[in-house]
């Protein structure tokens, strides 16, 4: 055995360790700054708010209903015609009963303006006006949740970007690294053919897993481009040097009180709660159109003449009004059946919610283990591969090994590094997974460095319909203004 190959031995293993070794340790940027840079750049969250903001104003329409409704009217109108009259002149000398007639056509013509002030307040409504009032806060609450679900989802989304990331730098560099020792090794094929001491067929075998390399290299060179793509679309700019999570987050250690976290704190869960709570006061909603509808009403107008401005007409009424309903052709009663119906199918959604919660923390608790086992266990390979390239290639050099058994132990270290890669990615991408599955995986839970959007501010300026004109309403202008909604 040549110096020269011994010399690409001991380089070429020093070159996997040190570039292997290294190649987390250029990273920069944190987990924690990718959250704060998806969450601010996040459409979907402020889409959702948009939402939440027009629930909020459900409430006000409802609390409006509520109140007296202050309406006016006007009108001009003008009224025209002609008219045929007739008066009796004389009566024949030889016919008295006959009398003479003179007819004549006259014109007329009117004009009236008309303004009129209407008031009214519903008294009762079978209680349905203050049960819309409920009805539209159980929407509120129900949205709010949702939107914490969305939250999760993108966060849970940049998460797996940033280690997809991680994976497809560390995989490029390793094989990258793979690829610049198996082009020493076909130069040392090559030199030692020319000597003699080896044949073709080492030099061929050499050539053959370098082009194996070179394929391996281009796959990973095409998965880091596809990774910074999608931490692109999640994050909303390119990546930076990403520095490796430093440990995992905290997690109840037990399946049980993790799934009981859950059923009580999942956004979805509450969400699916507030919405059988809606449902339930839709039914007494439509009950209450089985029961009268009192309202007192109220006008005073103005009809003047324009023909005589001297003429005027004012008049107003107020009187105390009940309705109610003898028979509707059944719509009352499918209406509440309806009703009814929604309701227990909010119920089976909450059924429903209830055991997919449950079953996604037990599955991600599952992934878990799965990660940490196949971590530790690719630790283990990976430190075999290391005792077996090194004891093949001291084999090599006394020539009890050939160079396809050297390049065979050189890519299983490689291998089992690429592996213990993988399954550390996928072990924190689990942990976050549990988190996402107990409704934990929020800017408030992860103490993210972000303006932290208050949903109670809006729905407190808005509940209770304020005037354009009233405090609460210019506050509300100031608000919509800095929000950029006005």
């Amino acid at each position: 055995m040549t110096f020269g190959y011994k010399r690409f031995c001991v380089s070429g293993a020093i070159a996997v360790s040190v570039l292997v070794s290294s190649a987390s340790a250029s990273w920069a940027e944190n987990l924690a700054d990718t959250l704060v840079a998806a969450y601010k750049h996040s459409g979907l969250i402020e889409q959702n708010r948009a939402v939440l903001r027009a629930a909020d104003e459900g409430v006000a329409q409802a609390m409006a209903d509520l109140r007296p409704v202050l309406s006016w009217s006007a009108g001009v109108q003008r009224t025209f015609g002609k008219a045929r009259n007739y008066q009796q002149v004389a009566t024949l000398p030889d016919f008295p009963f006959t009398p003479i007639r003179d007819y004549r056509t006259t014109g007329f013509a009117s004009h009236e303006a008309t303004l009129r002030l209407l008031a009214s307040l519903t008294l009762y409504a079978g209680g349905s006006n203050r049960l819309r009032v409920e009805a539209a806060k159980e929407t509120v609450l129900a949205t709010r949740a949702d939107l914490l679900a969305i939250e999760q989802q993108v966060l849970f989304r940049a998460v797996g970007a940033f280690m997809e990331m991680r994976r497809a730098y560390d995989t490029v560099a390793l094989r990258q690294n793979g690829v610049r020792v198996i082009q020493q090794e076909v130069r040392a094929a090559k030199d030692r053919f020319e000597v003699g001491e080896v044949t073709r067929t080492d030099v061929a075998l050499a050539q053959a897993r370098l082009a194996q390399g070179e394929s391996a290299l281009a796959a990973a060179k095409g998965q880091l481009v596809i990774a910074q793509e999608e931490f692109r679309a999640a994050v909303g700019r390119k990546p930076g040097n990403l520095q490796t999570p430093k440990g995992a987050p905290r997690l109840p250690r037990s399946v049980d009180a993790a799934k009981k976290q859950a059923v009580r704190s999942h956004p979805d869960m509450i969400s699916v709660q507030h919405q059988v709570a809606g449902a339930e006061l839709a039914i007494n909603i439509a009950e209450a159109s089985l029961k009268p509808r009192v309202t007192l009403d109220g006008s005073y107008g103005v009809t003047t003449d324009d023909d005589d401005t001297n003429r005027y007409t004012r008049s107003g009424t107020i009187g105390l009004n009940a309705t109610g309903t003898i028979y509707s052709g059944g719509k009352i009663r499918s209406a509440i059946r309806e009703a009814r119906a929604n309701r227990d199918r909010a119920r089976g959604g909450l059924h429903v919610v209830r055991h997919a919660v449950i079953q996604n923390v037990g599955n991600s608790y599952v992934q878990l283990d799965v990660a940490r086992a196949s971590r530790e266990a690719f630790e283990a390979q990976v430190r075999a591969a290391q005792v077996a390239f090194r004891g093949v290639r001291e084999e090599a050099k006394l020539g009890a090994r050939t160079t396809l058994d050297v390049l065979d132990a050189e890519q299983d270290l490689i291998d089992a590094r690429t592996n213990l890669i993988s399954a550390q990615v996928d072990e924190v991408v689990a942990s976050y997974a549990i988190l996402a599955s107990l409704g934990q995986l929020t800017a408030e839970a992860l103490h993210l460095d972000v303006p932290q959007y208050d949903a109670a501010e809006y729905y407190n300026l808005v509940k209770s319909a304020p005037s354009a004109t009233s405090k609460q309403g210019r506050e509300l202008d100031r608000v919509l203004r800095a929000m950029g909604k006005e």
